[in-house]
C-alpha cells in the first residue's frame, strides 16, 4: 500500500493519536496501523531522514521524539548544581539532532497536545520542556515499566512545568524554616568553635524540605514517620524537625557526666529521639529518629524494620499510615553494599513498608574523595533503577523547587506505595568535620564555596525583590532567633549532667533494664498439658480440602506419633514454643534464609499444597484469638536482613522476633549490626531489644565455612548483661529459652547456637513432661552418676556432649560426670560453684570443646571460671575454624575424645581404668601427669 495514499485517508490528529496509542501498547491499534507504525519505526531506525514520509508528518514525529527525549534525558542537562559546572553529555537536546531548526519555531505542531499545551508553536513546546525537565529539577522516571506511574509523573510535572507557585504565607513559612537551619548552624559555630558537629551548612534547604515532606504526608493520612540518617546535619534535624529542645543539644556540648540514664553514652550526633509534633498547630504526627553509629547506612535496614513493626502492631498493615524516610550521603548510597540489600527488599512481603522516601544530601564529596572517584555510575542514586523508583535531582540552592519536589514525592509514595528518591545537589561548607581542612584535596571547589552565599541569603534576596520582606525585616527575624538561642544556651549551662531520653519510651514502658540477678535462675516457662496438646494437634493438622506431598503427610504422621508417645524432637519443641506463645497472644516473627522449611529440612513450619505455590501454615490456625505468627524466607542477605529484624524487634517489645542464619558461619557478614546495635545499643543509647539470633553451629566435617558460628566473638562482646548466649543440648531447653525471652519484663538480645546433626540425633529427644513443667536450665548436671565415684568432671557445651556421652556409655565410665553449660553468658557462676562443691572429691576438672583452642568458649571459660584448675581439651590453635577433609575432621574429633577418656600413661593406657592408678597421688602430681597426657603431640594424621 502506498504510504501517502494510506495516510491521506485520515486526518493528522487521528494519526497522531493512533501512534501515541501504538507507542504505549502496540496491540491497542488495528493490525494495519500496527504494521505501518512498526515499519515507520523500522524505517526511522534504519534510514533516518531518508524514510519516505510527508514532511509535515515527519516533523510531527520528530517533535514527539524531542518530547520523549526530554522526558528520558532532560535530567542530563539541568541547572541543578549550585557550585560546579555540569558534566557534558551527548547527543544534546538541540533541535538539529531531531531534524528541526529554529526556522520551525513558529510552526504549529499538534505534538504539543502530548505535554498539555495543545497545538502550539515549536518555540512554546521547547520552552515548556526546558522549564519542566532542565531547570532546578531533573527527573529520571522513564525506565519505570508501569504506564500508570509514568503517566502520573508526566502529568504532574508537565502540567506544573515543575515550577512551584507558593503563596506569600507559604514563602514566609519556607523562609522561617531556612532561618532555623542557618541560624542554628551559625550559632553553634560561634559558641563551640572547632567542636565536631557535622554541620548541615551548604544543605540547609533540607530542613524546609523535611518539614514540608512531613506536612504533605500528614495531609495525605500519614500518622508516623520513621527516620534514619547519618551524622551530618543530625543536630539540625533533631532541633528543627524533631523539636528536641535547643538547650538539651547545647548541654551535650558542655556536659561533664551522664545522669545515669545510660552507661557509656555516645556522641551527640549519633543520638536518637522520638516526639509527637504538631505542624502549624494542626494534626499531630509522630516522628522517630533512630540512633545510629558512624557506620554509614547501617541504620537503613533498622529503620525499615521499625516501620514494618509499627505497621503490623498499630495500623493493621495500612501502608498509608507509616512512612520510612532515609537520609543518605552521596558517597554512602553509592558505596555501601547494604543499600542494595535493603532497596532490593522494597516490594517483598516480608519487608515491604509501602514505599520509602530517600533523600540524598549530595555534597559531591565523600570525606576527601571526589565524586568522580567514588562511583562508576552517572548518579549516586542509580540504585533507584533496581526497583524502578523515580528520582528527582534538585538544586539545593533552590528551596522552593526542593519543597515542590518533596511534596510531589510524598504524593507519589502515597499513591503507588513505591520508593522515591530526592537527590539534593548541594555542598559541604567545611571539611568532613569542622576541624578538617578541605582545601588540601578540593582547592578549586572550596574556593567557589568560600564566596558562595548560603541558601537563606539567596532566598532572602528573592523575597526582598518580590516585595515580601524588606532587608530590615530579614535582619530583625535573624536577630530575634539568635537571641532565642542565646537564652537557650544560658539555660543549658545551669545543668552539667546529661540526660539521655529513652527511645520510644512509651512503647517500652512495661520493660526495665536487666540486672545480674535476673540471670541467676530462670522463671517457670512450662505450658499446661491441655494447651500443649491442643496446640500440638493444630500443628499436626492438614486440612482434608487440600492435597499435600506424600512426604509431607508422612512427616505430620510421624510428629503425631511422637506426641502420642509423650516425647518431642528439636523441631517439634520449637514449633510448640511458637504455637503456645501465639496462643497466649504473643506475636511471633521468624525470618531467615530458608527458614520456612529450615536449612536442614527439619522445621517445615508451612506445607506447600501439592502442584501449587500455595502454602498452609498450621501455626497461623491455632485459634481465632491467637496472635500473629509470621515466618518468611529472607533474601540472600545477612547485613540488611539482620538489621531489619533488629529494627522490627525495637517496634515489637511484646513479641518474639527471630533472625536465623542459614549457617552460623555467615553471621559475620552482618557484623556491623552485631557490633553497633546488638551488643552495644543499651550502653550507648539506653536502647533495649529482645531480638533472637539462631546460629547453626557444630563440627561435623563440613569444612571451615559450615562449622562455627564464632561464639568466641560474641563472648568477647559480652558484658554488663548486654546479651544472652546460649548453646542448648535438649529440645526442652530450647523450648524454654524461647519462651523465657518474652515471659520476663526485661528485653535483652538472645543468641542461640543451634544444632545441625542433633536435629535428628536419636538421643536428642525430650519427654513432653519437660515442656509442661520446669524452666530453662542454665546448667545441666549429670544425673546418671554416683557422686562419690566421680573422679573427673567434664564441662562442655553443645553438640560435643553427645559424642562424650556415647564414649562414656561405651566404656561404662562411672567415674566421669558430664556437665553441660547451656548458658554461656551471663555466666552461671553460682550454679557451677554448687556443682563443683558437689564433686569436691574429683581429681581433675576438664573443659572440652570441638573448636580450636583460640576459638569457642575456652578463653572465656578460663577467665570466668577461676576457682578450679581447669584443663582444656580442644583442637589445636588455628586461623581457620575447621579442616576441609572429613577424614582429618574425624581424626581430630577422635583425638579429643581419646584425651578425655585416656587415664594415664602406664602400660594399661589402651584400657579404661577409671583413674584407679591415680588414687593416693597428690593433686599436684595428678595435674602434672594430666598436663603431660593432654598436651603431648597430636596423632600423626
Amino acid at each position: 500500500m502506498d504510504p501517502d495514499n494510506f495516510l491521506g485517508n485520515i486526518d493528522f490528529v487521528t494519526a497522531e493519536e493512533l501512534y501515541k496509542r501504538y507507542r504505549k501498547d502496540p496491540l491497542s491499534v488495528d493490525r494495519s496501523w500496527h504494521d505501518f507504525f512498526k515499519g515507520f519505526d523500522l524505517a526511522l531506525a534504519r534510514y533516518g531522514e531518508s524514510a519516505v514520509l510527508p514532511e509535515s508528518l515527519k516533523k510531527e514525529f520528530n517533535v514527539l521524539r524531542l518530547i520523549d527525549d526530554y522526558r528520558k534525558r532532560g535530567h542530563l542537562f539541568t541547572q541543578t548544581n549550585p557550585v560546579r559546572t555540569r558534566r557534558k553529555y551527548s547527543p544534546t537536546l538541540a533541535l538539529e539532532n531531531y531534524g528541526l531548526t529554529e526556522k520551525d519555531y513558529d510552526t504549529i505542531f499538534h505534538a504539543g497536545e502530548e505535554i498539555g499545551v495543545g497545538p502550539a508553536p515549536l518555540r512554546t513546546i521547547e520552552e515548556h520542556l526546558k522549564q519542566t525537565y532542565c531547570r532546578s529539577i531533573g527527573a529520571e522516571f522513564m525506565y519505570i515499566r508501569d504506564q500508570e506511574k509514568t503517566r502520573w509523573l508526566t502529568e504532574k510535572m508537565e502540567t506544573s512545568k515543575n515550577t512551584p507557585s507558593f503563596s506569600v504565607e507559604e514563602k514566609k513559612s519556607i523562609f522561617d524554616k531556612l532561618k532555623l537551619a542557618v541560624g542554628m548552624e551559625h550559632f553553634i559555630h560561634k559558641k563551640f568553635t572547632g567542636q565536631k558537629r557535622f554541620s548541615l551548612e551548604g544543605a540547609e534547604t533540607l530542613i524546609p524540605a523535611m518539614h514540608y515532606l512531613i506536612k504533605k504526608g500528614t495531609q495525605l493520612g500519614m500518622e508516623e514517620f520513621v527516620i534514619g540518617m547519618p551524622h551530618r546535619g543530625r543536630l539540625n534535624i533533631l532541633a528543627n524537625i524533631m523539636q528536641k529542645p535547643y538547650e538539651d543539644i547545647f548541654r551535650e556540648f558542655i556536659a561533664k557526666a551522664y545522669d545515669g540514664s545510660v552507661s557509656l553514652g555516645d556522641v551527640k550526633y549519633h543520638l536518637g529521639f522520638d516526639n509527637v509534633i504538631s505542624l502549624d498547630g494542626k494534626k499531630n504526627v509522630r516522628l522517630s529518629l533512630l540512633p545510629n553509629p558512624s557506620h554509614l547506612e547501617a541504620v537503613f535496614p533498622v529503620a525499615e524494620g521499625l516501620a514494618k513493626a509499627l505497621l503490623h502492631r498499630k495500623y493493621h498493615d495500612d501502608q498509608t499510615k507509616v512512612c520510612p524516610v532515609i537520609l543518605h550521603g552521596d558517597a554512602a548510597i553509592a558505596g555501601q553494599g547494604v543499600v542494595y540489600e535493603v532497596v532490593q527488599m522494597a516490594d517483598l512481603e516480608a519487608y515491604t513498608t509501602g514505599g520509602t522516601v530517600h533523600i540524598v544530601v549530595n555534597n559531591q564529596v565523600g570525606f576527601t574523595t571526589n565524586y568522580l572517584e567514588a562511583r562508576s555510575s552517572t548518579y549516586c542514586t542509580d540504585i533507584a533503577k533496581v526497583t524502578k523508583a523515580p528520582v528527582f535531582h534538585v538544586n539545593g540552592d533552590d528551596v522552593e523547587a526542593l519543597v515542590f519536589a518533596v511534596q510531589m514525592a510524598m504524593e507519589y509514595r502515597q499513591t503507588f506505595h513505591s520508593d522515591v528518591f530526592i537527590d539534593i545537589l548541594c555542598y559541604r561548607k567545611y571539611g568532613h568535620n569542622e576541624g578538617d581542612e578541605p582545601r588540601f584535596t578540593q582547592p578549586t571547589l572550596y574556593k567557589i564555596i568560600a564566596s558562595h552565599p548560603n541558601p537563606m541569603e539567596i532566598y532572602a534576596e528573592q523575597l526582598i525583590q518580590q516585595g515580601i520582606y524588606s532587608k530590615e525585616e530579614i535582619d530583625a527575624i535573624k536577630q530575634s532567633f539568635d537571641e532565642l538561642l542565646e537564652e537557650k544556651f544560658i539555660q543549658a549551662q545551669k545543668e552539667q549532667h546529661l540526660h539521655i531520653r529513652q527511645f520510644l519510651k512509651e512503647e517500652w514502658r512495661k520493660y526495665r533494664y536487666a540486672q545480674p540477678e535476673d540471670f541467676e535462675q530462670s522463671p517457670p516457662t512450662g505450658v499446661n498439658e491441655e494447651r500443649l496438646l491442643r496446640v500440638a494437634r493444630k500443628i499436626n493438622y492438614l486440612p482434608d480440602s487440600l492435597s499435600f506431598f506424600s512426604k509431607t503427610q508422612r512427616l505430620v504422621r510421624e510428629r503425631e506419633k511422637m506426641i502420642s508417645e509423650g516425647k518431642v524432637d528439636w523441631a517439634m519443641a520449637e514449633l510448640l514454643a511458637y504455637g503456645t506463645l501465639a496462643d497466649e497472644r504473643i506475636p511471633v516473627r521468624i525470618c531467615g534464609q530458608d527458614s520456612v522449611r529450615g536449612t536442614f529440612s527439619h522445621r517445615h513450619a508451612a506445607h506447600v499444597v501439592e502442584n501449587t505455590d500455595q502454602k498452609y501454615c498450621p501455626l497461623q490456625h491455632i485459634s481465632n484469638e491467637q496472635a500473629s505468627f509470621r515466618i518468611y524466607n529472607s533474601t540472600l542477605s545477612e547485613y540488611g536482613a539482620l538489621g531489619f529484624e533488629y529494627g522490627y524487634a525495637i517496634g515489637t517489645p511484646d513479641g518474639l522476633t527471630i533472625w536465623e542464619a542459614q549457617f552460623g558461619d555467615f553471621h559475620n557478614v552482618a557484623q556491623v549490626i552485631i557490633d553497633q546495635y546488638i551488643s552495644s545499643a543499651e550502653d550507648k543509647w539506653g536502647l533495649m531489644n529482645g531480638l533472637v539470633l539462631l546460629l547453626p553451629h557444630g563440627y561435623e566435617g563440613q569444612g571451615p565455612e559450615h562449622s562455627s558460628a564464632r561464639m568466641e566473638r560474641f563472648l568477647v562482646l559480652a558484658a554488663n548483661n548486654n546479651m544472652q548466649l546460649v548453646n542448648c543440648t535438649t529440645p526442652a531447653n530450647f523450648f524454654h529459652v524461647l519462651r523465657r525471652q518474652v515471659k520476663r519484663d526485661i528485653r535483652v538480645p538472645l543468641v542461640i547456637f543451634t544444632p545441625k546433626s542433633l536435629l535428628r540425633h536419636p538421643q536428642c529427644i525430650s519427654p513432653l513432661r519437660d515442656l509442661i513443667a520446669g524452666s530453662f536450665r542454665e546448667v545441666i548436671d549429670d544425673e546418671n552418676v554416683d557422686v562419690p565415684e566421680v573422679k573427673r568432671v567434664v564441662f562442655c557445651s553443645g553438640k560435643i556432649y553427645y559424642d562424650l556421652l556415647a564414649r562414656k556409655n561405651a566404656y561404662n565410665a562411672r567415674d566421669i560426670a558430664l556437665v553441660r553449660i547451656e548458658q554461656l553468658y551471663p555466666f552461671p557462676e553460682k550454679q557451677l560453684e554448687t556443682i563443683v562443691e558437689k564433686y569436691n572429691k574429683a581429681l581433675v576438672y576438664l573443659w572440652v570443646q570441638e573448636e580450636p583452642e583460640n576459638m569457642g568458649a575456652w578463653t572465656y571459660i578460663n577467665y570466668h571460671f577461676r576457682k578450679i584448675p581447669l584443663i582444656h581439651i580442644t583442637r589445636l590453635p588455628s586461623g581457620s575454624p575447621a579442616t576441609g577433609l572429613h577424614e582429618i575432621h574425624q581424626a581430630e574429633q577422635e583425638e579429643i575424645l581419646y584425651k578425655v577418656f585416656r587415664t594415664c600413661d602406664c602400660e594399661r593406657k589402651n584400657k579404661y581404668c577409671g583413674l584407679q592408678c591415680m588414687v593416693g597421688k597428690s593433686r599436684q602430681e595428678i595435674l602434672r601427669q594430666f598436663n603431660y597426657i593432654f598436651f603431648d603431640k597430636r596423632f600423626n594424621l
